[in-house]
């Protein structure tokens, strides 16, 4: 099946009872934004720096301790996508070249390159989807406005997350017809159904929109979906938050001491 709802149900694990769940969906928030900053920021070959900063995310994961099946799943099919971007990373002028074919040559700084993007992008993820993976989207959207997000993109962000389900159902829906009818008894002929149905999905975008908007305000939405109870912040969330800074600070130590 090429799509299937159960892959937007985000928060897996956010019913654990956890020292990481005891946080304010807001203090889960800031501290993986400030440690994601801190991993992104850091200048290329630092690896000992990196080396820290994945000592803190295997921490948020044993404290988490989310669900290691889906965690991995989640991040190899992210990795599909970042790849593309990696293989570009790899062709880097400078360096010793150890491969070359025509105008393509591998070096020494592309490997750099690749190896620091690729550590970045896989400890970032960790921490992202450990986030989606502990929290409800109700609380991270509520997370995101107490931390004065702009009120716009929180609407635009509950919206979205309703509307994907919504056309994931319908897309279902339209290939079980298909399937019934022996429409996709081939690859080929699967491809050019399924390109059908995306396309047809694609016209009728606007009007479900629509009628989707306006069954979200009858029912009362504001912008934000209704959250029962958020936990409130307290000393659990002071010192998650130093500790946060704290480590962002002594890898940035470890990189300037080791120049």
């Amino acid at each position: 099946m090429l799509l299937h709802i159960g892959a937007f149900n985000l928060d897996v694990d956010s019913k654990n009872d956890t020292p990481w769940h005891s946080l304010a969906p807001r203090t889960r928030v800031l501290c993986t934004v400030l440690l994601v900053f801190a991993i992104a920021l850091t200048p290329d070959g630092r690896w000992w720096t990196w080396a820290i900063y994945g000592a803190g995310v295997l921490s948020v994961i044993l404290l988490s301790r989310v669900t290691l099946s889906v965690l991995l799943k989640r991040i190899a099919v992210e990795f599909v996508f970042v790849g593309t971007i990696l293989l570009g990373t790899l062709f880097q002028k400078g360096g010793e070249a150890i491969w070359s074919w025509g105008i393509l040559k591998i070096t020494t700084e592309g490997l750099m390159v690749l190896g620091s993007v690729a550590i970045k992008a896989m400890l970032s993820l960790l921490m992202l989807n450990i986030l989606t993976l502990t929290t409800s989207v109700p609380a991270l959207l509520n997370a995101l406005v107490a931390l004065r997000t702009p009120p716009l993109l929180v609407a635009i962000l509950a919206s979205m997350y309703r509307y994907i389900g919504v056309l994931i159902g319908e897309f279902n829906a339209m290939r079980r017809a298909a399937a019934s009818r022996n429409l996709m008894g081939s690859n080929r002929s699967s491809r050019l159904v399924i390109g059908n149905m995306m396309g047809a999905l694609f016209i009728r975008t606007y009007e479900r929109g629509e009628r989707v908007h306006q069954a979200m305000l009858s029912r009362g939405y504001r912008g934000v979906p209704p959250i029962e109870k958020v936990p409130p912040g307290g000393k659990r969330d002071i010192v998650a938050i130093t500790l946060t800074v704290i480590l962002a600070l002594l890898g940035q130590v470890i990189y300037l001491l080791r120049r």
